[in-house]
């Protein structure tokens, strides 16, 4: 494997050697870049144009313009990389670092939810072939796919930003809109318990009665504008969490695994208490220990207490306390939330990455980068749901009409197993290769989704560098998402042996 891994990165470097010469070379000549100063009508357009050129390096010929290039940027191998200076004679190192933290924040949490929701709604589908639900999601997802994303864009600013701001000035749901959430909840939820009609009628009450008094009750409390969660309702999302990867990885009557998980989530109701004061004012590096701290804790109680499904325990303990985590995070932005209403009376923005000047504490300025983030996460990820749930429902159709499948259902296992633990695991191969991509594709910026929302990514840097015929910036766009690209894909093929243990043969 690490003579492969050599040879991989080796053929990787000549591609992108190659690859660079091509893209310095038409880049230099897309254009002129002192355009904009040959129109310019001031008395020292000629100082300005001769600045330009020694900036730039146009007097150069072009392979000494990229062996200079190269120079700088071979220095990453020492951990010293410079990128040059662009035209304006600004460091292109503190640009891309400001379009990449920018672009990664935006990619990752897109890229993380449209797999998590992607894969869930494709294994539903592809249980569930041809029913009513199959055809709905699949009609969802296409439209999804196919929206015109500046269409997309443009409407989740209307509606879910300027809408929600002249809302939450004064929150209330009206009757009309809690009948039209409770309609759609409970036909979602029946189609996707199936059942005789009996059933799903009884479904379809319960979750219509559930949304309805959950609607009210947030009326009366306010909710919008002070949410509320709380040690009862960390405590309970801790428990939920540890019943269904429970049911989901080794089924209720493992008792074991499901002591596990409730006793993570016991100790996670204990840290809320313990880490209230400490998660007053953190910075990002208290709250990766703490997340590693919480995971290794829910790791070891699995361990502990498992018995021979210690290994199933660990991940449901692991699991349970990484979401057990993330709702004492929730309730944190819902204690800071009414400070940022008082102080950004109209929170979802629409242009930017963040609110200009805005500055606070540190959930204060979380909540504002949060905000700020999520119309162009939403876009992102209702685009990308539609390749991961088609690719997953076709691989698990694919997957499960082999023989081994079948074998396992002769064996007796239930369901569950079959799905999970064999058709599950063979199915994810190909979308390994989807991920790798989807991500490696992002990191190069979603140009239209940044530029429709104002953010300064990778994908700024590069239009702004095209239009300027200045290489500087387009070249360090290149080597990061090239880089990327590669280092995605060699991590595919990797997985690829993880999942499949004939690979490594």
């Amino acid at each position: 494997m690490l003579k492969y891994i050599l040879r991989r990165l080796g053929s990787s470097v000549l591609v992108m050697f190659g690859a660079s010469i091509l893209m310095f070379v038409l880049v230099i000549n897309a254009g002129d870049p002192l355009a904009d100063l040959r129109e310019n009508t001031s008395a020292n357009r000629d100082y300005l144009m001769q600045q330009r050129i020694e900036t730039m390096g146009l007097d150069l010929p072009w392979y000494e313009r990229y062996l200079n290039w190269l120079g700088g940027v071979s220095k990453c191998f020492i951990g010293q990389c410079d990128f040059g200076m662009n035209r304006s004679g600004q460091s292109v190192n503190e640009t891309l670092l400001l379009a990449a933290s920018a672009t990664l924040r935006l990619v990752i949490i897109a890229t993380l939810l449209a797999i998590v929701i992607g894969i869930a709604v494709g294994i539903v589908t592809a249980i569930r072939q041809y029913s009513g639900l199959d055809y709905a999601v699949t009609l969802l997802t296409f439209l999804f796919f196919s929206l015109p994303v500046f269409w997309a864009a443009v409407l989740l600013k209307e509606y879910m930003a300027i809408g929600f701001n002249n809302w939450i000035a004064n929150p209330e749901y009206s009757p009309l809109a809690v009948t039209i959430v409770a309609i759609l909840g409970a036909l979602v939820v029946q189609a996707a318990m199936a059942g005789d009609l009996k059933r799903r009628l009884l479904t379809a009450g319960v979750t219509a009665a559930f949304i309805i008094i959950s609607m009210m009750v947030m009326n009366f409390m306010n909710f919008a504008q002070h949410p509320q969660l709380g040690p009862a309702g960390v405590l309970a999302i801790g428990v939920a969490v540890a019943v269904i990867a429970t049911v989901l990885m080794a089924g209720l009557q493992n008792r074991k695994v499901l002591l596990s998980g409730l006793i993570t989530a016991a100790i996670g109701f204990v840290a809320y208490y313990a880490t209230f004061w400490l998660l007053d004012d953190p910075n990002w590096f208290i709250l990766f220990l703490l997340a590693l701290l919480a995971v290794g804790i829910g790791i070891a109680v699995g361990n502990i207490v498992g018995g021979y499904s210690r290994r199933v325990a660990a991940t449901v303990g692991g699991i349970t306390a990484f979401m057990m985590g993330l709702a004492i995070l929730a309730d944190k932005v819902f204690l800071y939330w009414p400070v940022y209403l008082n102080r950004v009376s109209r929170p979802i923005g629409t242009i930017g990455s963040e609110t200009p000047n805005f500055s606070g504490s540190f959930w204060e300025v979380f909540i504002d980068k949060g905000t700020q983030l999520l119309l162009p996460t939403i876009l992102l990820t209702l685009v990308s749901i539609a390749s991961y749930s088609r690719y997953t429902r076709g691989s698990m159709l694919e997957v499960s009409r082999q023989d081994y499948i079948r074998t396992a259902r002769a064996k007796g296992l239930n369901e569950r197993q079959v799905i999970l633990k064999h058709a599950f695991r063979n199915s994810l191969i190909p979308i390994t290769t989807i991920m790798a991509f989807d991500f490696a594709g992002l990191i190069g910026g979603a140009v239209i989704t940044e530029k429709v929302f104002g953010w300064k990514g990778m994908g700024d840097l590069f239009k702004v560098g095209l239009e300027q015929v200045d290489p500087a910036p387009v070249m360090a766009f290149f080597v990061v998402t090239g880089f990327t690209a590669i280092l995605f894909n060699l991590l595919a093929d990797i997985l690829y042996a993880v999942l499949d243990p004939r690979i490594r043969v």
